[in-house]
């Protein structure tokens, strides 16, 4: 049987872009999750994401294998971005837009 952290492993292995959040993107749970959603998908590229609120061992396991305490967090080629301060700040800055339209096209390749 395989772990939550298994899956976790898994799940940002087999998704280029993965964002974990509250609720989904259509309907964020809370207002941080909603923001990191709303700068995704301005972005104009497809991701993943898990609702933790469904998921509560992911949710319970996640902020420690990423040493990250909060949510949502951004997962782009298997790295973790940030939550959503970095989300929001990268995606005013214009660093957003290109690290996802890359994550994506590398992930159709």
């Amino acid at each position: 049987m395989s772990s939550v952290v298994d899956t976790i492993k898994e799940q940002i292995a087999s998704n280029s872009i993965l964002l974990y959040m509250k609720g989904t993107p259509k309907f964020p749970q809370c207002g941080f999750s909603s923001q990191a959603a709303q700068a995704l998908m301005a972005c104009g590229e497809k991701f993943a994401f898990v609702n933790i609120l469904e998921n509560p061992e992911i949710r319970a396991e996640l902020p420690k294998y990423a040493n990250w305490p909060t949510f949502p967090q951004l997962w782009v080629n298997g790295e973790l971005v940030g939550g959503c301060d970095i989300i929001v700040e990268m995606s005013q800055s214009g660093e957003l837009e290109p690290l996802i339209k890359q994550a994506a096209a590398s992930a159709e390749g």
